[in-house]
């Protein structure tokens, strides 16, 4: 066939983060579902962490500068329409991606404060969470917060869900950036993520039933990577937001049908594309 004269483009999405051997959570999430909304997925690796769905054994750092090669190489030649950043471990490497994304006029960053796995296992440094709040959280635009998250970034609790508002409210005026609170770590049957909008100054309650299921391994990483995808289809921020909140909803109760690993499984990414019935 020859030359039709153009060629099509790809919607790219860059994750920076630690990578998940057990496949649930981490790089191995993002990339994930950035290809289940459409994207061509680029990573750079911050640390290689020993886990599985039962717990974390251990981190290893990637020496700082090979990490911010990383970036730089991707984004040198193949470039990003969104960036979605996760887990950084140290404030040495919070600073180093922060001055060298500044070099990037790349505006759909989108973070996710990693810092407690979801069992429980602690994944950032104490004097790394200043760092982060002062030097990256401004930098991004949008944060996706989970309770325990939000009460350190805060400096307080959160005691229900009728203070959700207030407090995205307060944290996206405290760190200046729009701000996804996700209720997930409440009791109730139906939850209600909030999400304030710093940029119209609007604030959206997006209300789910509670899924019963014990594979939340990665849910975090998935909800804030397709936020990032949907961010490189050029959806608006709310837009971008709901959408990603529909996927997260379908994974997770597609993923609740399974059983893999002995603790907390992943959810289903693909769940759009093949499901139990898949054959070959």
């Amino acid at each position: 066939m020859g030359d039709l004269g153009f060629r099509m483009r790809y919607k790219r999405v860059l994750t920076i983060a630690g990578s998940d051997p057990s496949g649930g959570a981490g790089i191995q999430a993002d990339l994930k579902t950035f290809s289940a909304c459409g994207c061509y997925g680029t990573s750079a690796v911050v640390a290689v962490v020993d886990e599985n769905t039962v717990g974390v054994t251990g981190v290893h750092p990637v020496p700082v500068d090979f990490v911010t090669g990383q970036i730089r190489s991707v984004l040198d030649d193949i470039g990003a329409d969104a960036i979605k950043i996760g887990m950084l471990h140290s404030s040495e490497l919070i600073r180093a991606i922060r001055a060298t994304l500044a070099d990037y006029m790349i505006k759909n960053i989108v973070l996710d404060p990693v810092m407690v796995a979801t069992s429980g296992d602690k994944l950032l440094q104490d004097e790394a969470i200043e760092t982060l709040q002062h030097e990256l959280i401004p930098f991004a635009r949008v944060i996706t917060p989970n309770i325990p998250e939000a009460e350190v970034l805060l400096g307080r609790k959160i005691n229900g869900q009728n203070e959700f508002r207030d407090a995205a409210g307060e944290l996206s005026t405290k760190n200046k950036v729009s701000v996804l609170l996700k209720a997930g770590h409440f009791k109730e049957d139906t939850l209600t993520d909030v999400f304030y909008n710093i940029e119209t100054d609007e604030v959206i309650e997006l209300t789910s039933k509670r899924i019963h299921t014990k594979n939340t391994h990665g849910t975090g990483c998935t909800f804030s990577s397709a936020i990032a995808a949907f961010l490189a289809h050029d959806l608006s921020l709310n837009d971008a937001i709901w959408h990603a909140k529909e996927y997260m909803k379908s994974a997770i109760a597609a993923g609740a049908r399974y059983e893999i690993g002995k603790g907390h499984g992943p959810v289903h990414h693909f769940f759009g594309f093949w499901g139990g019935e898949f054959r070959v």
